[in-house]
């Protein structure tokens, strides 16, 4: 059986649809469905029934594709082992980090393994919680660092969680805002501002909308960014203010931030495939992740 193949089997039990397959690996719906038919052959047995336009895997396609996953990382911890002969973590890990915790925590862990393990290499991936467990799931990268606190993404039982730190949901504020520098914030009291939003459908856009119905009234949103740092200078021009994590609170930017009065924290949570063993590599890569300095796990004040 050839692997390549394979990851496209499991691609689908995991995306659903051919087109979605293509779209992950760049490829045809057609020449998906050819590789697909030819992997049938390969096994002698039925993987796929067809009904109409749609395909899906018959019960033997299903057993495959979840054996197919042990096997696919089996070979990867195989091949490894062949290059380094074991001496030491070597090859590539896929890290994927949603975008604060990318400056925060993934970059320097990278830079940490960089100086210990010279044979070892990170490709880093910005992907959003909605992106990083899709793409664990299929194979797309090793490693995420994601937030347990997203309902509609459910993280086990396939997957290995380590939790790594908490996150509270703060306030950020102009720097002359009238109430900058008081205690904890009651978001009713903000209901006529300008307010800046992430992306919609994003989990802080979902997140803070939650958080503004909750306290009875609708944001005036003002301005959507994809990027935290275009957020912040828009609150550091005093034209807006938002809710972020604090992690995402960059201390170059001239803001305050207040703490809510109904307290509100993320987990973020680093996440492996559950299976086989995990290789060297990644076990290496899920230290350093570990190893985050306490400044980062409790957030800084922005203050």
């Amino acid at each position: 059986m050839n692997p390549w193949r394979l990851r496209l089997l499991v691609q689908l039990d995991t995306l659903g649809t051919v087109r979605a397959v293509a779209q992950a690996a760049r490829l045809s719906p057609s020449s998906v469905s050819q590789q697909l038919a030819v992997l049938e052959s390969e096994t002698r047995t039925q993987l796929l029934e067809r009904t109409g336009r749609r395909v899906r895997l018959t019960s033997a396609g299903l057993i495959l594709a979840r054996r197919a996953r042990a096997i696919l990382d089996h070979m990867d911890s195989v091949e490894t082992e062949l290059r380094g002969f074991g001496a030491e973590p070597a090859g590539l890990v896929r890290l994927g980090a949603f975008q604060s915790a990318i400056h925060t925590v993934a970059v320097p862990a990278v830079t940490r393994l960089a100086r210990t393990y010279p044979h070892l290499d990170v490709e880093l991936l910005q992907l959003e919680p909605h992106e990083s467990v899709p793409a664990l799931r299929v194979g797309d990268a090793d490693v995420i660092i994601t937030t347990t606190d997203v309902d509609d993404l459910p993280l086990g039982p396939d997957l290995d969680l380590v939790p790594l730190a908490g996150d509270r949901i703060v306030l950020v504020l102009p720097p002359d805002h009238p109430t900058a520098g008081r205690g904890p914030a009651d978001l009713a009291a903000y209901a006529d501002e300008p307010w800046a939003f992430d992306m919609p459908q994003s989990y802080m856009a979902n997140l803070a909308l939650r958080l503004c119905r909750q306290a009875r009234f609708e944001p005036r949103v003002v301005c959507r960014f994809s990027n935290y740092m275009l957020g912040l200078q828009h609150v550091e021009a005093g034209l807006s203010i938002m809710l972020l994590p604090s992690l995402a609170v960059d201390g170059r930017h001239r803001v305050t931030t207040r703490d809510l009065a109904t307290p509100v924290s993320r987990t973020i949570t680093a996440a492996i495939r559950r299976g086989a063993p995990p290789r060297a590599a990644v076990r290496v890569v899920l230290d350093a992740l570990r190893g985050l300095p306490e400044t980062v796990a409790g957030g800084s004040p922005g203050e």
